[in-house]
Order: C-alpha cells, then sequence, then structure tokens
C-alpha cells in the first residue's frame, strides 16, 4: 500500500519531535538547573539519535525523510515525484503536530511544566538575519549528507542512518546557541502552533530558510556526485 510510506513519515516525524524537543523541554535542564540537565550535547544526541532509530526502522518502508527539506532535496534530485514530495510533507507536519501534542500534554498535566519554547524556535529581535544564514547553511549541510549518503552508486549504504543522524548532533551543537536549530519545517511547525507567540511569529524563517538550504544541497549534489 502506498499509505504505508506516508503513515511511517509521520510516526518517524512524532518520534522525531518528541524525542528531540522532549530532551530540550524536560532534560534540558533539570528542576531549573541548566548545570544537572543535559545540556546542549544532551539535546544534539537526541535529535541525532531518533534520526539513527527511525533511519534504521522506516528507512526500508519510506526513505525516513521526517523532514520537508530533504524531501524537497530528494524531490529537486530527481528521486521522487511532485505527488510523493507533496504527501510526504502533509504526513511530516501532521507527526510534528502530534509529538507537539503530546509535549503539550506531558507539559500541562505534569509537574515539570517545561518552557515548550525550547522545543520549538527562538532568536532575539536583532538576530533575525544571524537566524536565517545559519538556518539556510546547516540545512544545505545536513541535506547535502542525506542526499550523499543515501545516493544508489556513491552512498554509504547501510551506514547512511548513522552518518545523517550523527551530522545531525554536530549541526544541533553549532546551531542551538543561534536559534535552538531547526533545519525542519515540520520540526517547527508542530511547536509553533502549540507555543504562539514569538514561536509562531518567527515560523516563516523557519519554513523558508530550510527551503532554500535544500535547494543549494541538491543543485550542488548534482553537480558533484554527477558521472559526467
Amino acid at each position: 500500500m502506498l499509505m504505508k510510506k506516508y503513515i511511517a513519515e509521520m510516526v518517524g516525524t512524532m518520534v522525531l519531535v518528541l524525542m528531540g524537543c522532549g530532551s530540550a523541554v524536560f532534560a534540558g535542564s533539570a528542576a531549573g538547573v541548566v548545570s544537572a540537565g543535559v545540556g546542549t550535547l544532551g539535546v544534539a544526541f537526541a535529535f541525532g539519535l531518533s534520526v539513527v532509530a527511525m533511519a534504521y526502522t522506516i528507512g526500508g518502508i519510506s526513505g525516513c525523510h521526517i523532514n520537508p527539506a530533504i524531501t524537497l532535496g530528494v524531490f529537486m534530485s530527481g528521486r521522487m515525484s511532485g505527488k510523493d514530495a507533496a504527501l510526504y510533507m502533509i504526513f511530516q507536519v501532521i507527526g510534528a503536530i502530534i509529538g507537539s501534542a503530546i509535549l503539550f500534554a506531558l507539559v500541562s498535566t505534569g509537574g515539570h511544566d517545561g518552557p515548550t519554547a525550547t522545543g520549538s524556535n527562538g532568536f532575539g529581535d536583532g538576530e533575525m538575519l544571524q537566524a536565517f544564514i545559519a538556518e539556510v547553511v546547516f540545512t544545505f549541510i545536513f541535506v547535502l549528507v542525506v542526499l550523499g549518503t543515501t545516493d544508489s552508486k556513491k552512498g554509504a549504504g547501510n551506514f547512511a542512518g548513522l552518518a545523517i543522524g550523527l551530522s545531525l548532533v554536530l549541526v544541533h551543537i553549532v546551531c542551538i546557541p543561534i536559534t535552538g536549530t531547526s533545519v525542519n519545517p515540520a520540526r517547527s511547525i508542530g511547536p509553533a502552533l502549540f507555543e504562539g507567540g514569538a514561536a509562531l511569529s518567527q515560523l516563516w524563517l523557519f519554513i523558508v530558510a530550510p527551503f532554500i538550504g535544500a535547494v543549494g544541497s541538491a543543485i550542488v549534489w548534482k553537480i558533484i556526485g554527477s558521472n559526467k
């Protein structure tokens, strides 16, 4: 059934948001004491390990994009149809909303009362250009890794999931202090819908910038990955 791959993308994105953003909400700092929490490295690894886990779970079903920017890059590389790309993105956003809804329920009903903004996005009013550049560049790098490692002839084969997950860890380590790190429109849309405020007003950047980065990576991979 064709629906299997769309449902797989929905579940995978839900897990990414729940585990990655959940680590920031509940474990980024413990009881309000930053030093007692997992910190930047912990959150970065939560996102990366989520991708690794899902890559080896649903990779054989859908390719495990769980990110509209990756889907755009794959589409522009000629590896999937426009219809599939659109449906992938729709189900990824649905998955992100489900993951965010679970986090919202946990925050609303538990004793942690974690900051849901940590699970979405955020930067100062005077840092818009810096945030935009960061999201474009780091999405470019991340999607380029995805396109290269999953290439049918030049890729990393069974190690692709590990390479992709670790590259996401690296991206988060550098980018978390700048934007909180998105490089994934779906991962930003879900939490922002529940957080509102600045997260929602800044959401356009976390959609536009990653898509620009993905387009750039598709163009570069066509050049350097070409057999000509």
